[in-house]
Protein backbone atom coordinates (compact mmCIF):
# COMPACT_ATOMS: atom_id res chain seq x y z
CA UNK A 1 0.00 0.00 0.00
CA UNK A 2 2.90 2.02 0.50
CA UNK A 3 4.23 3.03 -2.60
CA UNK A 4 1.00 4.77 -3.52
CA UNK A 5 3.26 7.29 -5.65
CA UNK A 6 0.09 9.38 -5.92
CA UNK A 7 -0.32 10.01 -2.53
CA UNK A 8 1.66 7.82 0.08
CA UNK A 9 4.52 7.50 -1.50
CA UNK A 10 6.72 9.29 -3.24
CA UNK A 11 4.81 13.44 -2.93
CA UNK A 12 6.46 16.50 -2.88
CA UNK A 13 7.03 17.99 0.90
CA UNK A 14 4.68 21.00 0.55
CA UNK A 15 3.48 24.01 2.84
CA UNK A 16 5.31 24.64 6.32
CA UNK A 17 6.71 21.02 5.75
CA UNK A 18 8.44 21.77 2.76
CA UNK A 19 10.14 24.90 4.06
CA UNK A 20 10.85 23.63 7.02
CA UNK A 21 12.86 21.01 6.00
CA UNK A 22 14.38 23.37 3.44
CA UNK A 23 14.96 25.28 6.34
CA UNK A 24 16.18 23.81 8.78
CA UNK A 25 19.42 21.75 9.64
CA UNK A 26 21.49 20.87 12.59
CA UNK A 27 24.11 18.82 13.37
CA UNK A 28 24.22 15.28 13.95
CA UNK A 29 26.43 14.85 16.22
CA UNK A 30 25.39 18.48 18.20
CA UNK A 31 21.93 20.17 18.07
CA UNK A 32 19.94 16.92 16.71
CA UNK A 33 21.50 14.47 19.84
CA UNK A 34 20.53 17.45 22.64
CA UNK A 35 16.79 17.60 20.45
CA UNK A 36 16.53 13.93 20.43
CA UNK A 37 17.30 13.62 24.04
CA UNK A 38 14.06 15.65 24.90
CA UNK A 39 11.71 13.71 23.02
CA UNK A 40 10.36 10.23 23.36
CA UNK A 41 8.58 7.98 19.93
CA UNK A 42 6.04 7.23 22.73
CA UNK A 43 4.48 8.49 26.16
CA UNK A 44 5.66 6.58 29.73
CA UNK A 45 3.63 4.00 30.35
CA UNK A 46 0.57 4.07 33.04
CA UNK A 47 -1.69 1.61 34.48
CA UNK A 48 -4.73 1.61 31.92
CA UNK A 49 -8.32 1.93 32.35
CA UNK A 50 -11.61 1.70 30.35
CA UNK A 51 -13.86 4.19 29.27
CA UNK A 52 -13.49 7.83 28.75
CA UNK A 53 -13.56 10.45 25.32
CA UNK A 54 -10.34 11.15 23.68
CA UNK A 55 -10.84 14.27 21.49
CA UNK A 56 -8.04 15.00 18.64
CA UNK A 57 -7.09 17.52 16.37
CA UNK A 58 -7.09 17.26 12.69
CA UNK A 59 -5.07 20.26 11.32
CA UNK A 60 -6.78 22.18 8.17
CA UNK A 61 -7.89 24.76 6.62
CA UNK A 62 -9.75 22.97 4.06
CA UNK A 63 -13.12 19.87 5.03
CA UNK A 64 -11.71 16.54 4.52
CA UNK A 65 -13.08 14.74 1.72
CA UNK A 66 -14.24 11.58 4.30
CA UNK A 67 -13.31 9.03 1.79
CA UNK A 68 -12.88 6.01 4.27
CA UNK A 69 -11.67 3.09 2.02
CA UNK A 70 -7.97 2.22 1.37
CA UNK A 71 -8.16 1.65 -2.31
CA UNK A 72 -10.07 4.86 -3.26
CA UNK A 73 -8.38 7.75 -0.23
CA UNK A 74 -5.87 10.09 -1.43
CA UNK A 75 -5.94 12.84 0.67
CA UNK A 76 -3.63 12.66 4.01
CA UNK A 77 -6.50 14.52 6.17
CA UNK A 78 -8.56 11.33 4.68
CA UNK A 79 -5.82 8.68 5.92
CA UNK A 80 -5.67 10.65 9.11
CA UNK A 81 -9.21 10.91 10.17
CA UNK A 82 -9.76 7.21 9.01
CA UNK A 83 -6.33 6.38 11.55
CA UNK A 84 -9.09 4.48 14.06
CA UNK A 85 -9.79 1.85 11.95
CA UNK A 86 -8.05 1.25 9.14
CA UNK A 87 -5.40 -1.00 10.04
CA UNK A 88 -2.88 -2.96 7.94
CA UNK A 89 -3.05 -6.32 7.41
CA UNK A 90 0.69 -7.13 8.21
CA UNK A 91 2.37 -5.56 11.28
CA UNK A 92 6.27 -4.52 10.69
CA UNK A 93 9.44 -4.02 12.67
CA UNK A 94 10.96 -0.62 13.47
CA UNK A 95 12.49 -0.78 10.24
CA UNK A 96 9.65 -1.64 8.31
CA UNK A 97 10.18 -5.02 7.59
CA UNK A 98 7.20 -7.19 7.24
CA UNK A 99 6.56 -9.04 11.09
CA UNK A 100 3.64 -11.95 11.12
CA UNK A 101 2.38 -9.89 14.45
CA UNK A 102 -0.49 -8.43 12.33
CA UNK A 103 -3.68 -9.07 11.20
CA UNK A 104 -2.05 -11.56 8.32
CA UNK A 105 1.07 -13.62 8.10
CA UNK A 106 2.97 -12.91 4.38
CA UNK A 107 5.68 -15.26 3.58
CA UNK A 108 7.39 -14.21 -0.37
CA UNK A 109 8.77 -17.03 -2.24
CA UNK A 110 11.62 -15.63 -4.45
CA UNK A 111 12.00 -19.01 -6.55
CA UNK A 112 8.41 -19.48 -6.93
CA UNK A 113 7.81 -15.86 -7.64
CA UNK A 114 4.97 -16.13 -4.86
CA UNK A 115 3.67 -14.30 -2.21
CA UNK A 116 1.17 -16.67 -0.14
CA UNK A 117 -0.94 -14.27 2.67
CA UNK A 118 -2.68 -15.89 5.76
CA UNK A 119 -5.53 -14.46 7.53
CA UNK A 120 -5.71 -14.97 10.78
CA UNK A 121 -9.14 -16.50 11.99
CA UNK A 122 -10.42 -14.18 14.32
CA UNK A 123 -10.27 -11.48 11.89
CA UNK A 124 -13.01 -9.51 11.67
CA UNK A 125 -15.45 -6.74 10.00
CA UNK A 126 -16.78 -4.63 12.50
CA UNK A 127 -20.21 -6.47 11.80
CA UNK A 128 -18.34 -9.19 13.14
CA UNK A 129 -17.78 -11.42 9.72
CA UNK A 130 -14.43 -12.61 9.36
CA UNK A 131 -12.16 -11.18 6.92
CA UNK A 132 -11.36 -13.34 3.59
CA UNK A 133 -9.80 -14.14 0.55
CA UNK A 134 -12.54 -12.47 -1.56
CA UNK A 135 -11.94 -9.55 0.34
CA UNK A 136 -8.34 -9.13 -0.38
CA UNK A 137 -8.95 -9.77 -4.07
CA UNK A 138 -11.90 -7.06 -4.07
CA UNK A 139 -9.35 -4.63 -2.72
CA UNK A 140 -7.30 -5.21 -6.17
CA UNK A 141 -10.46 -5.22 -8.23
CA UNK A 142 -11.60 -1.77 -6.59
CA UNK A 143 -7.54 -0.54 -7.56
CA UNK A 144 -7.70 -1.67 -11.38
CA UNK A 145 -11.28 -1.22 -12.66
CA UNK A 146 -11.22 1.81 -14.11
CA UNK A 147 -15.12 2.74 -13.24
CA UNK A 148 -13.83 3.44 -10.02
CA UNK A 149 -11.41 5.80 -10.57
CA UNK A 150 -9.18 5.15 -8.45
CA UNK A 151 -5.26 6.81 -8.28
CA UNK A 152 -3.96 3.97 -6.77
CA UNK A 153 -3.22 1.61 -9.93
CA UNK A 154 0.73 1.69 -10.93
CA UNK A 155 3.00 0.05 -13.08
CA UNK A 156 4.63 -1.77 -9.57
CA UNK A 157 1.02 -3.05 -8.48
CA UNK A 158 0.87 -4.42 -12.36
CA UNK A 159 3.65 -6.80 -11.66
CA UNK A 160 0.41 -8.80 -10.39
CA UNK A 161 0.05 -11.70 -13.22
CA UNK A 162 -3.54 -10.42 -14.78
CA UNK A 163 -3.87 -7.16 -12.99
CA UNK A 164 -3.14 -5.03 -16.63
CA UNK A 165 -5.69 -7.47 -18.54
CA UNK A 166 -8.17 -7.13 -15.67
CA UNK A 167 -7.48 -3.27 -15.92
CA UNK A 168 -7.84 -3.11 -19.44
CA UNK A 169 -10.95 -5.17 -19.41
CA UNK A 170 -9.16 -7.49 -21.28
CA UNK A 171 -10.34 -10.05 -18.58
CA UNK A 172 -12.92 -10.67 -16.35
CA UNK A 173 -10.72 -11.86 -13.02
CA UNK A 174 -6.95 -10.98 -11.75
CA UNK A 175 -5.50 -14.39 -12.99
CA UNK A 176 -2.58 -14.15 -10.81
CA UNK A 177 -4.58 -13.79 -7.65
CA UNK A 178 -5.01 -17.72 -6.26
CA UNK A 179 -7.49 -18.61 -3.49
CA UNK A 180 -6.87 -22.03 -2.80
CA UNK A 181 -9.48 -22.60 -0.03
CA UNK A 182 -12.00 -20.71 -1.97
CA UNK A 183 -13.83 -16.93 -1.45
CA UNK A 184 -14.26 -17.30 1.78
CA UNK A 185 -11.27 -18.95 2.75
CA UNK A 186 -8.03 -17.16 4.52
CA UNK A 187 -5.32 -18.10 2.50
CA UNK A 188 -4.23 -15.83 -0.59
CA UNK A 189 -1.42 -16.76 -2.84
CA UNK A 190 -0.30 -13.68 -5.60
CA UNK A 191 1.85 -14.76 -8.68
CA UNK A 192 4.03 -12.18 -10.04
CA UNK A 193 5.85 -11.32 -13.21
CA UNK A 194 8.95 -10.29 -11.17
CA UNK A 195 10.33 -10.67 -7.85
CA UNK A 196 11.83 -7.65 -6.44
CA UNK A 197 14.14 -7.42 -2.80
CA UNK A 198 12.09 -4.82 -1.13
CA UNK A 199 8.87 -7.37 -1.20
CA UNK A 200 9.93 -7.84 2.52
CA UNK A 201 9.35 -4.37 2.89
CA UNK A 202 5.96 -2.41 3.80
CA UNK A 203 5.37 0.08 1.16
CA UNK A 204 7.06 -1.86 -1.63
CA UNK A 205 4.47 -0.72 -3.71
CA UNK A 206 4.25 -4.44 -5.39
CA UNK A 207 2.00 -5.85 -2.58
CA UNK A 208 -1.17 -4.44 -1.54
CA UNK A 209 -1.71 -4.68 2.59
CA UNK A 210 -5.34 -3.92 3.04
CA UNK A 211 -8.81 -5.51 2.19
CA UNK A 212 -12.20 -4.27 1.67
CA UNK A 213 -15.54 -6.28 2.54
CA UNK A 214 -16.77 -7.36 -0.70
CA UNK A 215 -19.78 -8.97 1.29
CA UNK A 216 -20.58 -5.14 2.53
CA UNK A 217 -19.63 -3.63 -0.95
CA UNK A 218 -20.64 -6.16 -3.71
CA UNK A 219 -24.04 -4.88 -4.11
CA UNK A 220 -22.51 -1.14 -5.33
CA UNK A 221 -21.53 -0.61 -8.87
CA UNK A 222 -17.91 0.14 -8.99
CA UNK A 223 -19.00 3.26 -10.33
CA UNK A 224 -20.69 4.31 -7.37
CA UNK A 225 -18.47 3.40 -4.95
CA UNK A 226 -16.60 6.38 -4.12
CA UNK A 227 -19.42 8.36 -3.35
CA UNK A 228 -21.88 5.34 -1.62
CA UNK A 229 -22.80 5.84 1.94
CA UNK A 230 -21.27 2.69 2.23
CA UNK A 231 -17.90 4.47 1.80
CA UNK A 232 -18.86 7.88 3.02
CA UNK A 233 -20.79 7.80 6.14
CA UNK A 234 -20.84 3.75 7.46
CA UNK A 235 -17.58 2.20 6.32
CA UNK A 236 -16.41 -1.52 7.61
CA UNK A 237 -13.08 -1.54 9.44
CA UNK A 238 -11.59 -4.64 10.93
CA UNK A 239 -9.36 -1.89 13.06
CA UNK A 240 -9.86 -1.06 16.77
CA UNK A 241 -12.62 1.41 16.07
CA UNK A 242 -15.33 1.41 13.89
CA UNK A 243 -17.11 5.26 12.71
CA UNK A 244 -20.71 5.85 14.21
CA UNK A 245 -20.53 9.39 13.43
CA UNK A 246 -19.37 11.87 10.34
CA UNK A 247 -20.16 15.19 10.35
CA UNK A 248 -19.36 16.51 6.49
CA UNK A 249 -15.61 17.75 6.00
CA UNK A 250 -15.53 18.52 10.11
CA UNK A 251 -15.66 15.44 12.30
CA UNK A 252 -15.60 11.94 13.12
CA UNK A 253 -16.66 9.77 16.14
CA UNK A 254 -15.64 6.46 16.49
CA UNK A 255 -16.10 3.87 19.16
CA UNK A 256 -14.92 0.47 19.67
CA UNK A 257 -14.80 -2.71 17.27
CA UNK A 258 -16.24 -5.25 19.83
CA UNK A 259 -14.85 -7.81 17.20
CA UNK A 260 -11.52 -6.47 16.87
CA UNK A 261 -9.10 -9.12 16.82
CA UNK A 262 -6.66 -8.27 19.76
CA UNK A 263 -9.45 -7.84 21.90
CA UNK A 264 -11.24 -4.83 22.96
CA UNK A 265 -10.22 -1.32 22.81
CA UNK A 266 -10.58 0.53 25.94
CA UNK A 267 -11.60 4.35 24.93
CA UNK A 268 -15.18 4.58 24.66
CA UNK A 269 -15.54 6.97 22.18
CA UNK A 270 -12.61 8.93 19.96
CA UNK A 271 -13.89 12.21 18.22
CA UNK A 272 -11.25 13.91 15.74
CA UNK A 273 -12.52 17.27 14.43
CA UNK A 274 -10.88 19.81 12.20
CA UNK A 275 -9.00 22.58 13.49
CA UNK A 276 -7.69 25.72 11.79
CA UNK A 277 -3.33 25.49 11.63
CA UNK A 278 -3.85 29.33 12.64
CA UNK A 279 -5.13 28.01 16.03
CA UNK A 280 -3.03 25.35 17.44
CA UNK A 281 -1.17 26.77 19.52
CA UNK A 282 -3.69 28.11 21.75
CA UNK A 283 -5.73 25.46 21.75
CA UNK A 284 -2.65 23.19 22.83
CA UNK A 285 -1.84 25.50 25.39
CA UNK A 286 -5.68 25.62 26.12
CA UNK A 287 -5.69 21.86 26.30
CA UNK A 288 -8.60 21.76 23.93
CA UNK A 289 -7.41 18.60 22.56
CA UNK A 290 -6.29 15.75 24.03
CA UNK A 291 -3.76 14.69 20.89
CA UNK A 292 -2.17 18.17 18.75
CA UNK A 293 0.38 18.21 16.09
CA UNK A 294 2.82 20.98 16.35
CA UNK A 295 3.69 23.15 13.96
CA UNK A 296 6.98 23.31 14.44
CA UNK A 297 7.54 27.54 13.53
CA UNK A 298 5.08 27.76 17.05
CA UNK A 299 6.69 25.49 19.18
CA UNK A 300 8.62 28.68 21.10
CA UNK A 301 5.26 29.35 21.77
CA UNK A 302 4.20 25.91 23.26
CA UNK A 303 7.19 23.96 24.06
CA UNK A 304 6.39 24.80 28.28
CA UNK A 305 2.73 23.80 28.17
CA UNK A 306 2.35 22.16 31.30
CA UNK A 307 0.01 18.64 31.65
CA UNK A 308 1.25 17.15 28.00
CA UNK A 309 3.96 14.67 27.14
CA UNK A 310 5.47 16.00 23.44
CA UNK A 311 6.46 12.76 21.44
CA UNK A 312 8.27 13.12 18.49
CA UNK A 313 9.06 11.49 15.45
CA UNK A 314 11.30 11.93 12.10
CA UNK A 315 9.42 11.47 9.14
CA UNK A 316 10.92 9.79 5.93
CA UNK A 317 11.79 12.95 4.37
CA UNK A 318 14.34 15.19 3.46
CA UNK A 319 14.84 18.64 1.72
CA UNK A 320 17.82 18.68 -1.18
CA UNK A 321 19.47 20.83 -3.56
CA UNK A 322 19.66 19.46 -7.26
CA UNK A 323 21.63 20.80 -10.01
CA UNK A 324 20.18 20.43 -13.56
CA UNK A 325 22.60 18.53 -15.78
CA UNK A 326 20.33 17.40 -18.74
CA UNK A 327 16.87 17.27 -19.81
CA UNK A 328 13.96 15.27 -19.91
CA UNK A 329 13.13 13.18 -23.17
CA UNK A 330 9.08 12.62 -23.01
CA UNK A 331 9.34 10.33 -25.95
CA UNK A 332 12.14 8.01 -25.06
CA UNK A 333 10.43 8.02 -21.40
CA UNK A 334 14.18 9.16 -20.01
CA UNK A 335 16.14 11.14 -18.59
CA UNK A 336 19.34 12.80 -21.48
CA UNK A 337 22.28 14.21 -19.91
CA UNK A 338 23.82 17.38 -21.62
CA UNK A 339 27.61 17.37 -21.38
CA UNK A 340 27.85 20.90 -21.78
CA UNK A 341 25.54 21.86 -18.84
CA UNK A 342 26.68 24.55 -17.07
CA UNK A 343 26.33 22.32 -13.65
CA UNK A 344 27.68 19.34 -15.08
CA UNK A 345 31.17 19.59 -13.68
CA UNK A 346 31.45 17.82 -10.59
CA UNK A 347 33.83 20.03 -9.03
CA UNK A 348 31.86 23.33 -9.08
CA UNK A 349 28.54 21.43 -7.46
CA UNK A 350 31.18 20.07 -4.49
CA UNK A 351 32.29 23.12 -4.02
CA UNK A 352 28.44 24.81 -4.03
CA UNK A 353 27.32 21.72 -1.59
CA UNK A 354 30.61 22.96 1.07
CA UNK A 355 29.12 26.28 0.93
CA UNK A 356 25.62 25.76 2.91
CA UNK A 357 25.93 26.57 6.82
CA UNK A 358 23.18 24.22 7.49
CA UNK A 359 23.53 23.38 11.22
CA UNK A 360 23.90 27.22 11.70
CA UNK A 361 20.66 27.77 9.85
CA UNK A 362 19.25 24.90 11.68
CA UNK A 363 19.80 26.60 15.06
CA UNK A 364 18.81 29.79 14.51
CA UNK A 365 15.87 29.44 12.92
CA UNK A 366 14.14 26.20 13.77
CA UNK A 367 15.07 25.95 17.50
CA UNK A 368 16.89 22.86 16.82
CA UNK A 369 14.11 20.62 15.27
CA UNK A 370 15.46 20.86 11.93
CA UNK A 371 19.37 18.80 11.20
CA UNK A 372 21.32 18.31 8.53
CA UNK A 373 21.18 15.10 6.43
CA UNK A 374 24.28 13.38 5.21
CA UNK A 375 23.14 10.92 2.51
CA UNK A 376 20.14 10.08 0.21
CA UNK A 377 18.89 7.25 2.20
CA UNK A 378 17.85 8.37 6.04
CA UNK A 379 18.69 6.88 9.40
CA UNK A 380 15.31 5.34 9.92
CA UNK A 381 16.38 2.43 7.29
CA UNK A 382 18.53 0.94 9.71
CA UNK A 383 21.61 -0.69 8.39
CA UNK A 384 20.25 0.33 4.17
CA UNK A 385 21.98 4.12 5.77
CA UNK A 386 25.83 4.32 4.98
CA UNK A 387 26.84 6.08 8.74
CA UNK A 388 30.64 6.53 7.25
CA UNK A 389 28.99 8.82 5.09
CA UNK A 390 29.71 12.62 6.90
CA UNK A 391 27.77 14.58 3.89
CA UNK A 392 28.96 17.81 2.89
CA UNK A 393 29.91 19.91 6.26
CA UNK A 394 29.83 23.67 5.88
CA UNK A 395 33.77 24.26 4.65
CA UNK A 396 34.05 27.96 2.19
CA UNK A 397 37.81 26.88 2.52
CA UNK A 398 38.00 23.24 1.06
CA UNK A 399 34.98 24.81 -1.54
CA UNK A 400 37.80 27.39 -2.47
CA UNK A 401 40.46 24.94 -3.05
CA UNK A 402 38.18 22.60 -5.14
CA UNK A 403 37.25 25.84 -7.16
CA UNK A 404 40.97 26.94 -7.67
CA UNK A 405 41.85 23.34 -8.34
CA UNK A 406 39.17 23.07 -11.08
CA UNK A 407 40.05 26.57 -12.76
CA UNK A 408 37.09 28.55 -11.90
CA UNK A 409 39.69 31.95 -11.13
CA UNK A 410 38.75 35.00 -9.78
CA UNK A 411 38.12 37.95 -11.99
CA UNK A 412 37.10 40.81 -9.34
CA UNK A 413 34.17 39.60 -7.18
CA UNK A 414 33.33 36.72 -8.78
CA UNK A 415 35.13 33.68 -10.22
CA UNK A 416 34.21 32.58 -14.21
CA UNK A 417 34.19 29.40 -15.81
CA UNK A 418 37.78 27.55 -16.91
CA UNK A 419 36.82 28.39 -20.44
CA UNK A 420 36.90 32.05 -19.25
CA UNK A 421 33.22 33.41 -19.60
CA UNK A 422 31.38 34.66 -16.55
CA UNK A 423 29.37 32.16 -14.27
CA UNK A 424 25.89 33.37 -12.95
CA UNK A 425 24.22 30.54 -11.70
CA UNK A 426 20.49 30.30 -11.08
CA UNK A 427 19.09 29.31 -8.13
CA UNK A 428 14.96 28.53 -7.93
CA UNK A 429 13.95 28.12 -4.38
CA UNK A 430 9.80 28.28 -3.15
CA UNK A 431 8.01 30.59 -0.81
CA UNK A 432 7.24 29.57 2.25
CA UNK A 433 7.37 30.51 6.29
CA UNK A 434 8.67 33.70 7.90
CA UNK A 435 12.10 32.65 7.46
CA UNK A 436 11.83 30.55 4.12
CA UNK A 437 13.43 34.34 2.20
CA UNK A 438 16.61 35.00 4.93
CA UNK A 439 17.71 30.99 4.94
CA UNK A 440 17.89 30.78 1.18
CA UNK A 441 19.42 34.77 0.46
CA UNK A 442 21.94 33.58 3.81
CA UNK A 443 23.16 30.42 1.34
CA UNK A 444 23.82 32.91 -1.55
CA UNK A 445 25.71 35.29 0.67
CA UNK A 446 27.77 32.10 1.81
CA UNK A 447 28.10 31.22 -2.41
CA UNK A 448 29.67 34.69 -2.40
CA UNK A 449 32.49 33.98 -0.17
CA UNK A 450 33.19 31.51 -2.50
CA UNK A 451 33.33 34.12 -5.54
CA UNK A 452 30.09 32.54 -6.76
CA UNK A 453 27.43 34.65 -8.39
CA UNK A 454 24.18 32.55 -7.32
CA UNK A 455 21.02 34.77 -8.20
CA UNK A 456 17.29 33.73 -7.58
CA UNK A 457 15.32 32.23 -11.11
CA UNK A 458 13.41 35.20 -11.69
CA UNK A 459 14.55 37.67 -9.40
CA UNK A 460 12.58 36.13 -6.37
CA UNK A 461 11.28 32.98 -4.08
CA UNK A 462 8.43 30.86 -6.69
CA UNK A 463 5.00 29.87 -5.60
CA UNK A 464 5.21 26.24 -5.13
CA UNK A 465 3.14 25.34 -7.76
CA UNK A 466 5.12 27.37 -10.28
CA UNK A 467 8.16 26.76 -9.03
CA UNK A 468 7.61 22.89 -9.62
CA UNK A 469 6.54 23.60 -12.98
CA UNK A 470 9.62 25.20 -13.61
CA UNK A 471 11.23 22.12 -12.73
CA UNK A 472 10.21 19.44 -14.27
CA UNK A 473 9.88 20.93 -17.40
CA UNK A 474 13.87 21.96 -17.49
CA UNK A 475 13.09 25.76 -17.89
CA UNK A 476 16.15 26.93 -18.71
CA UNK A 477 16.08 29.68 -16.22
CA UNK A 478 17.03 27.20 -13.67
CA UNK A 479 20.32 25.88 -12.98
CA UNK A 480 19.97 24.64 -9.85
CA UNK A 481 17.07 24.09 -6.76
CA UNK A 482 15.81 23.76 -3.79
CA UNK A 483 13.33 20.85 -3.45
CA UNK A 484 12.07 18.07 -0.90
CA UNK A 485 10.58 14.58 -1.01
CA UNK A 486 8.42 12.43 1.10
CA UNK A 487 9.59 8.79 0.99
CA UNK A 488 7.87 5.38 0.76
CA UNK A 489 9.01 3.28 3.70
CA UNK A 490 10.43 0.61 1.13
CA UNK A 491 14.27 2.25 0.79
CA UNK A 492 14.86 1.92 -3.23
CA UNK A 493 16.13 5.29 -4.79
CA UNK A 494 14.77 3.87 -8.63
CA UNK A 495 11.62 5.83 -8.84
CA UNK A 496 13.12 9.23 -7.82
CA UNK A 497 16.77 8.52 -9.61
CA UNK A 498 16.62 6.35 -11.86
CA UNK A 499 17.18 7.10 -16.23
CA UNK A 500 13.67 6.29 -16.67
CA UNK A 501 12.07 8.24 -13.56
CA UNK A 502 10.30 11.38 -14.26
CA UNK A 503 10.96 12.90 -10.72
CA UNK A 504 14.97 12.34 -11.31
CA UNK A 505 14.90 16.41 -11.95
CA UNK A 506 18.52 16.94 -12.03
CA UNK A 507 18.38 14.63 -14.87
CA UNK A 508 21.43 12.48 -14.28
CA UNK A 509 21.74 9.62 -15.95
CA UNK A 510 25.11 7.73 -15.93
CA UNK A 511 25.89 4.61 -16.70
CA UNK A 512 27.23 4.13 -13.00
CA UNK A 513 23.58 5.64 -11.48
CA UNK A 514 21.91 2.92 -13.41
CA UNK A 515 24.11 0.03 -12.64
CA UNK A 516 24.33 0.63 -9.05
CA UNK A 517 20.14 1.37 -8.74
CA UNK A 518 19.90 -1.88 -10.68
CA UNK A 519 21.94 -3.77 -8.07
CA UNK A 520 19.94 -2.94 -5.18
CA UNK A 521 16.86 -4.25 -6.79
CA UNK A 522 18.66 -7.32 -8.47
CA UNK A 523 17.46 -10.80 -7.40
CA UNK A 524 21.08 -11.36 -5.95
CA UNK A 525 20.26 -8.36 -3.25
CA UNK A 526 17.58 -10.95 -1.92
CA UNK A 527 20.39 -11.47 -0.33
CA UNK A 528 20.22 -8.71 2.72
CA UNK A 529 23.65 -8.50 2.89
CA UNK A 530 24.47 -7.96 -1.19
CA UNK A 531 21.53 -5.35 -0.82
CA UNK A 532 23.06 -3.51 2.67
CA UNK A 533 26.26 -3.32 0.10
CA UNK A 534 24.68 -1.77 -2.61
CA UNK A 535 23.20 1.02 -1.07
CA UNK A 536 26.20 1.57 0.42
CA UNK A 537 28.25 2.15 -3.00
CA UNK A 538 24.83 4.04 -4.64
CA UNK A 539 25.11 6.63 -1.59
CA UNK A 540 29.18 6.20 -1.87
CA UNK A 541 28.49 7.54 -5.84
CA UNK A 542 25.85 10.02 -5.00
CA UNK A 543 28.01 11.86 -2.49
CA UNK A 544 31.24 11.82 -4.48
CA UNK A 545 29.00 13.17 -7.69
CA UNK A 546 26.68 15.25 -6.41
CA UNK A 547 23.72 15.72 -8.46
CA UNK A 548 21.80 16.19 -5.31
CA UNK A 549 23.13 17.01 -2.43
CA UNK A 550 20.91 16.23 0.63
CA UNK A 551 19.94 19.31 3.30
CA UNK A 552 17.70 18.25 6.22
CA UNK A 553 14.87 16.94 8.32
CA UNK A 554 12.43 17.93 10.74
CA UNK A 555 11.40 16.36 13.98
CA UNK A 556 7.62 15.76 13.78
CA UNK A 557 6.06 16.60 17.11
CA UNK A 558 2.78 15.83 19.00
CA UNK A 559 1.22 16.96 22.08
CA UNK A 560 0.10 14.21 23.98
CA UNK A 561 -2.35 14.71 27.18
CA UNK A 562 -0.21 13.52 30.37
CA UNK A 563 -3.67 11.05 30.93
CA UNK A 564 -3.14 9.53 27.76
CA UNK A 565 -0.89 6.09 27.75
CA UNK A 566 0.20 3.61 25.10
CA UNK A 567 0.37 5.80 22.32
CA UNK A 568 3.09 5.46 20.33
CA UNK A 569 4.47 6.57 16.78
CA UNK A 570 7.60 3.41 16.35
CA UNK A 571 6.44 1.54 13.20
CA UNK A 572 5.89 -1.61 15.20
CA UNK A 573 3.04 -0.32 17.12
CA UNK A 574 1.34 1.78 14.22
CA UNK A 575 -1.50 0.68 11.83
CA UNK A 576 0.90 0.36 8.92
CA UNK A 577 0.25 4.04 8.11
CA UNK A 578 1.89 6.29 9.89
CA UNK A 579 -0.27 6.63 13.20
CA UNK A 580 -0.48 4.87 16.64
CA UNK A 581 -2.44 1.60 16.48
CA UNK A 582 -5.34 3.14 19.01
CA UNK A 583 -5.57 -0.74 20.31
CA UNK A 584 -2.80 0.45 22.51
CA UNK A 585 -4.03 4.16 23.84
CA UNK A 586 -6.12 4.38 26.84
CA UNK A 587 -7.20 6.89 29.33
CA UNK A 588 -4.35 6.24 32.50
CA UNK A 589 -6.16 5.77 35.69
Amino acid sequence: MKKAKIFAGITLLSGVALTLAACGNSNRAGDESKTAAKFSSAVPTKPAKNGGTVKVAVETDTPFTGIFNDELATSATDTEVAQYGAESLFATDDTYKFTNKGAATIDVDQKAKTVTINIKKGVKWSDGKQVNAKDYEYAYEIIANKATKSQRYTSSLAELVGLKEYHEGKSNTISGIEMPDGENGRKIVLHFKTMKPGMNQSGNGYIWETAAPYHYLKDVKFADLMSSDKIRKKPLYFGAYKLAKVVRGQSVTWVPNKYYWRGTPKIKKIVASVISPNSVAQSIKSKKFDVTQVINSQWQNVKNTKGVNFIATIPLSYSYLGFKVGKWDAAKNENVMDKNAKMNNKALRQAIAYGMNVNQVAKRYSFGLSFRVPTLIPQQFGDYFDKNIKGYTYNIKKGNEILDKAGFKKKGTYRVQPNGKPLTIRLAAMTGNSTQEPVVQNYIQQWKKMGLNVKLTGGRLIEFNSFYDKVQHDDPSVDMFMGAWSLSSEPSPQDLYGKHAPMNYSRFATPENTKLLDEIDSQKSFNNNYRVNAFHKWQKYMFDQAYVVPVSNSYQITAVNKNLTGYSLKPSKSMGNGFPNWYWVSLAK
